[in-house]
C-alpha cells in the first residue's frame, strides 16, 4: 500500500539552541527571555572553560620557565 509522503519526516530538523543572526521577530517575549537565559548560561560555560585553559597554560609556562 502506498502511503502519502509526510513532509515533516523529510524536512531538515532545526538546529537545537539559539542560532546567531537568526530572525527574532517571530519569537514571543517568553521565547526571547528563554533565549537570553540560554545564551547567558552558554557564556558562563565558555568563560569557565577559558579560565581553566588559561590556568593550564600558565602552569605549563611556569614549568618550562624554570
Amino acid at each position: 500500500m502506498n502511503w502519502p509522503m509526510d513532509w515533516d519526516e523529510i524536512r531538515p530538523k532545526p538546529a537545537a539552541g539559539a542560532m546567531i543572526g537568526e530572525n527574532l521577530e517571530t519569537l514571543s517575549v517568553a521565547e526571547l527571555e528563554a533565549r537570553i537565559a540560554a545564551l547567558e548560561g552558554e557564556i558562563a560555560r565558555v568563560k569557565t572553560e577559558l579560565e581553566a585553559k588559561r590556568r593550564h597554560e600558565d602552569a605549563a609556562s611556569a614549568l618550562f620557565k624554570r
